[in-house]
């Protein structure tokens, strides 16, 4: 842990960028809206290009700059100014984006795929039906459970996230069904998520 002293040289010797992104920290952290929009501007096209890297999906690309939002802003109490808010943010991105390529893998294999053994003879891999069963049954109860928390939210959002998940519209084409801005459906969207996000969070912290 660094002491005192190495932490204010850290501070003295940081940049101009830094130190603005230190003040919109400590007002988002305070309920300033218009801090976490300065935030989101500064960095969203840098996150793009970031996790545009790893994945080649451009519309999954923006789902998860705004999903990495999100779950940056709910954490902002955990961020440390002895690292630059950029560097914090650019690793949640990395994991987001790992944890969505892992899951999306998983998603892909088959379990009932041949497999290949030691004596090189291939063999099936007989599927586990009681474990399919468990698994049916709880994304069931997730489904609903998120059903739920999109039938509550307020109406402008509920439209732009059925549209964008139920309906699978990019963000340009649910602007021309909205009649709305693209920048305006791009934030309700966001604003939205992050609802959804909060709701789960305090249904999972329930049970």
């Amino acid at each position: 842990m660094p002491n005192d002293s190495a932490s204010q040289s850290g501070r003295e010797n940081a940049s101009e960028s830094s130190l603005e992104d230190e003040k919109l920290v400590q007002q988002a952290t305070g309920g300033s809206e218009k801090a976490y929009t300065a935030l989101t501007e500064k960095y969203e096209k840098a996150l793009h290009f970031h996790i545009l890297k790893m994945i080649k999906d451009k519309n999954q690309v923006e789902d998860l700059v705004q999903e990495v939002f999100v779950k940056a802003f709910d954490n902002l109490d955990s961020y440390s100014t002895n690292y630059a808010f950029s560097t914090w943010l650019y690793r949640i991105a990395t994991n987001h984006t790992i944890d969505y390529l892992r899951k999306k893998k998983l998603q892909t294999l088959s379990i009932d795929q041949p497999l290949k053994s030691g004596d090189g003879e291939m063999k099936m891999q007989l599927p586990d039906h009681s474990a399919q069963t468990d698994r049916k049954i709880i994304k069931s109860q997730r489904q609903k459970m998120v059903q739920k928390a999109i039938e509550d939210l307020p109406k402008k959002y509920m439209e732009v996230i059925k549209l964008r998940h139920m309906q699978e519209k990019s963000y340009q084409e649910i602007s021309e069904i909205l009649d709305k801005p693209l920048g305006t459906v791009k934030a309700h969207i966001f604003r939205a998520r992050e609802m959804l996000y909060k709701a789960m969070k305090d249904k999972r912290d329930k049970f």
